[in-house]
């Protein structure tokens, strides 16, 4: 099982620049996008039924905001639209779907660079995500979550810790949960292939052009699964060179 997670800002745009060419190329078998910003109605949806994948949404109810999709080439044994959090369903923030005994969610975290409401905010989706999970995990023990997780967890995942220090997705509040995520059976499967190495990055900012030229970026976009399936994790890897978004894929390849 091959996966990809894309934050795309945006399907249509990322449509224009390209994207359906690179699904062209067979990069994974199952391929989950965040900031779909669409309604599944707005999309062509027959340029990826045409490619072998099923294609399933969960949109917002803000128009151009947000959203989850997923793209798979293997059918889904079921798959579920949302937590039942109200204002994270309303910002269509996470889709579930069953493949055999393995659960994957597909998830975009809020952000808080917006101001002090949507950051408090972060951090109660982030509580409520935890529980959610932990609980989830009692009758689904095999988990993979991907997404934009829209945090950086450690120094080594950011181009310049010190003068973000006080910025909304490197904040110690925000690193702390990411510490307490991969202490509770989550890993980090690209940090479980690549521990050591530094400068690797799947997100930088668009406010200058020669932030990603110059590789200043930020490790914001996670395939995590749960201990139940490191065993069967048997490559990660971030795709720099893709370049539809602000952001990149990162990928994972599951072994049976």
């Amino acid at each position: 099982m091959r996966i990809i997670s894309y934050n795309v800002n945006g399907i249509r745009a990322a449509i224009n620049k390209g994207f359906i060419d690179w699904l062209k190329t067979d990069p994974a078998d199952i391929v989950c996008v965040q900031e779909t910003k669409a309604l599944k109605e707005n999309v062509n949806h027959n340029l990826f039924n045409d490619l072998g994948y099923e294609d399933y949404w969960f949109s917002a109810q803000k128009k151009g905001y947000s959203g989850v999709a997923v793209f798979t080439k293997i059918k889904p044994d079921n798959i579920l639209y949302g937590t039942g959090h109200s204002i994270s369903d309303e910002e269509g923030r996470v889709i579930q779907l069953d493949f055999g005994e393995i659960r994957l969610i597909n998830a975009y975290f809020p952000s808080g660079t917006s101001g002090d409401i949507r950051q408090t905010y972060k951090y109660e989706w982030l509580n409520e995500f935890f529980d959610y999970l932990n609980e989830l995990r009692k009758n689904h023990p095999k988990l993979i979550l991907c997404g934009d997780y829209n945090i950086a967890h450690t120094e080594m995942d950011i181009h310049d810790p010190k003068g973000n220090k006080n910025a909304s997705g490197f904040l110690p509040e925000e690193r702390a949960w990411m510490d307490k995520f991969f202490n509770n059976g989550m890993i980090d499967t690209f940090r479980l292939i690549h521990p050591d190495e530094p400068h690797r990055y799947s997100w930088w900012s668009q406010r200058f052009p020669s932030v990603r030229l110059n590789n200043k970026g930020w490790r914001i976009d996670y395939i995590s699964v749960s201990d139940a399936l490191k065993s069967q994790v048997e490559d990660a890897d971030i795709f720099p060179d893709v370049k539809h978004s602000d952001h990149c894929p990162v990928y994972l390849k599951l072994k049976k």
